[in-house]
């Protein structure tokens, strides 16, 4: 047995893949590393989106890999994230970020976003090329969420480089020492702020209270480490994956071109088309359990596509056309249920506001390589582009 999603032809386009696999059956085993170990593989939506809420499958990465004897060092506060416990600590973890990250804050950082992303167009001078990935996919999520948490302009470029390196796919120590280089700095930020306080969302995380709880220092750490990488990376992945959809809809860009106020209504479609997370953060099996007529044992992990859930055409007809008057507000591109991402609105107010402004700047922007010339970054959890070469 092989693991299809290995193929080369995989990451430049996934979706035949998946719904090769979907077509068999829409649960799956499939081989993960080495030495034979099975995880089983969702590709379904009606069941993704039962597994994300399902109790039994566990995101507590740290217990479920200290049973296996692991090697991997990763820093405490990053093996037992938010995103990687259960409740009741999640439920109480997650309750105290959301009395910082609110939708409120989002708001007041629209003007800052626009400046932002009107700063970084600036140095596109018409119909010369660009790396839009490079030139504003990577730095407005980055400006944006080191700016929210209060990361001082200095720092900015080894916070990226220490992000980036956490995605490093299978170069374990590469993980772990990026995670150590992560969680030492905001340890060291959190203790300035206590100093010198801010307005900032990690001084709210820091002065938050829900009753007589708070979080404790490792807490706050591991929190400010899960914020700031998850508040960018697939930010950057989504503004690539949008442009990148539009080009090959040039139907659908035509008409945002012509009515830039409707670019919020087609974010949901834009994400459901192309998911910037492929894969969900790992779970696995703490019992047995039956999935799309699948038995899945005790104990193994479970891997849910998204990306292949998105495109099941049992939920959404004709599920590899981009169409931008699809109701698509129930896709799992932001997951589902207690872990639904809770950067979502940031994301998308990002997204709204960079694509409108590009469209509207830039309305002959094209892209300047063929698709299939396209590199994408090398990963399965995430999906999104090394590059996308464009003439503005």
């Amino acid at each position: 047995m092989t693991d299809p999603t290995q193929d080369p032809r995989f990451l430049q386009n996934p979706y035949p893949t998946y719904a090769a696999m979907r077509s068999r059956c829409s649960v799956q085993a499939v081989p993960t590393g080495s030495g034979g170990h099975l995880s089983y593989m969702i590709t379904g939506y009606a069941e993704a989106r039962e597994a994300l809420s399902d109790p039994r499958l566990s995101k507590d990465t740290a217990t479920f890999f200290a049973d296996k004897g692991s090697r991997r060092r990763l820093h405490s506060a990053v093996a037992h994230s938010m995103l990687a416990s259960d409740p009741p600590r999640h439920t109480r973890l997650r309750k105290l970020v959301t009395k910082a990250f609110t939708t409120g804050a989002v708001a007041e950082l629209r003007p800052f976003i626009g400046r932002v992303t009107d700063e970084l167009l600036d140095q596109w001078p018409a119909g010369e090329r660009f790396d839009f990935v490079a030139d504003l996919a990577v730095p407005l999520p980055v400006i944006v969420i080191c700016e929210l948490l209060g990361v001082p302009e200095t720092d900015r470029p080894d916070v990226k480089r220490w992000s980036g390196e956490l995605f490093a796919a299978g170069k374990p120590d590469v993980i772990d020492a990026a995670s150590h280089a992560m969680a030492d700095y905001m340890a060291h930020l959190i203790t300035a702020k206590r100093r010198h306080p801010s307005r900032s969302l990690l001084d709210r995380l820091i002065s938050a209270r829900d009753g007589d709880d708070r979080l404790n220092e490792e807490e706050l750490v591991s929190l400010a480490v899960l914020l700031l990488v998850a508040g960018h990376e697939t930010t950057t992945n989504f503004l690539g994956n949008t442009l990148l959809a539009l080009f090959q809809h040039p139907d659908e860009l035509d008409r945002l071109r012509k009515t830039p106020d409707s670019v919020p209504a087609a974010l949901d479609e834009l994400l459901r088309f192309d998911s910037p997370v492929s894969t969900a953060t790992f779970r696995y099996t703490t019992e047995a359990v039956t999935l799309g007529g699948t038995d899945i044992p005790a104990g193994v992990p479970v891997l849910i596509a998204l990306g292949a859930a998105n495109r099941d055409p049992k939920r959404f007809p004709s599920p590899d056309l981009l169409d931008l008057d699809r109701d698509a507000t129930t896709h799992l591109s932001f997951g589902h249920g207690i872990h639904r991402c809770v950067g979502a609105p940031l994301a998308k107010a990002e997204a709204d506001i960079a694509i409108r402004a590009v469209l509207t700047r830039f309305p002959g922007i094209r892209l300047a390589e063929p698709p299939d010339h396209l590199d994408w970054r090398r990963t399965r959890l995430v999906r999104g582009l090394a590059s996308l070469p464009v003439l503005a």
